[in-house]
């Protein structure tokens, strides 16, 4: 997996890329009420808002980490939007998106980098 630091996370599942939010991230926003996800089928360029996300303590959003097409969303996040709060990194991904380079995913930090970065 890869993180960014708007900590999300990503993940290569044969041609496509999953994307969510991490673990940290989830704890940081608290309980997750409310989850809008884009239409499949759109166009992103990198740093697009493309999720909003709301919680009992803030609303945020989620921006693509990288140039492509959403090809899937998980709609389970939206009928159950604490599902975030259970497995942020697992079962409650937020899109998955066709990209033209699978090398952009080495420009963004490994496991060790982003422990680091959250100081954890």
């Amino acid at each position: 997996m890869r993180y960014t630091e708007e900590h999300e996370w990503l993940r290569v599942e044969e041609d496509l890329v999953v994307v969510g939010i991490t673990t940290h991230a989830a704890e940081q926003l608290g309980d997750v009420v409310f989850v809008e996800l884009p239409d499949e089928g759109r166009a992103v360029t990198k740093d697009d808002e493309v999720v909003v996300i709301e919680s009992v303590k803030a609303a945020s959003d989620i921006l693509a980490p990288l140039d492509g097409e959403i090809v899937e969303v998980n709609e389970a996040i939206v009928d159950e939007p604490a599902k975030v709060n259970e497995d942020p990194e697992g079962d409650a991904w937020f899109f998955k998106m066709k990209v033209e380079d699978l090398s952009a995913l080495d420009d963004l930090m490994d496991a060790a980098a982003y422990k680091d970065f959250i100081g954890d």
